[in-house]
């Protein structure tokens, strides 16, 4: 299994009218939990403004298990399942762990990074690509090659 990324107890907003967490904060916990996981390996949300990049989705698939409820306390993993060897795409599997440590949801992330002035996917420099490099990888993680146009 992988680390945790961070815990956090469910609050009353992520509770939708069936008394279970709503759909979109699973979403919302994926999302904190990827931004975490880039702070851990210092690649911060200020060095993504100094490089003038940002992280996009193209895909974000959420596998429901088992019910959430009001104030469980929940636990985020985010390991790297797959890579582009200069860092363009990349996914992310989370699974969103109850107390017991059994899988209430899984999220599947495919994402890529953005030039925020050229508003035009990007590579990464080699020195964020040497910090993604470092981020906790599942088991079955694979790099991807880079397609030659």
């Amino acid at each position: 299994m992988s680390s945790i990324i961070f815990r956090s107890q469910v609050l009353w907003a992520q509770i939708d009218a069936n008394m279970h967490m709503r759909h979109s904060a699973y979403a919302d916990l994926g999302a904190q939990a990827r931004l975490m996981a880039m702070e851990k390996i210092g690649f911060t949300s200020e060095t993504m403004r100094q490089y003038k990049i940002g992280p996009i989705l193209f895909r974000e698939e959420l596998i429901y298990r088992r019910e959430i409820r009001p104030n469980e306390i929940i636990s985020v993993t985010s390991p790297l399942s797959n890579c582009r060897r200069d860092g363009s795409r990349w996914s992310i599997k989370h699974e969103i762990l109850k107390e017991d440590g059994e899988v209430a949801a899984i999220i599947h992330a495919d994402g890529a990074w953005i030039d925020q002035i050229k508003r035009k996917l990007t590579a990464l420099p080699s020195e964020l690509m040497e910090k993604m490099a470092l981020m906790e990888m599942t088991e079955d993680f694979h790099w991807d090659e880079v397609p030659v146009s």
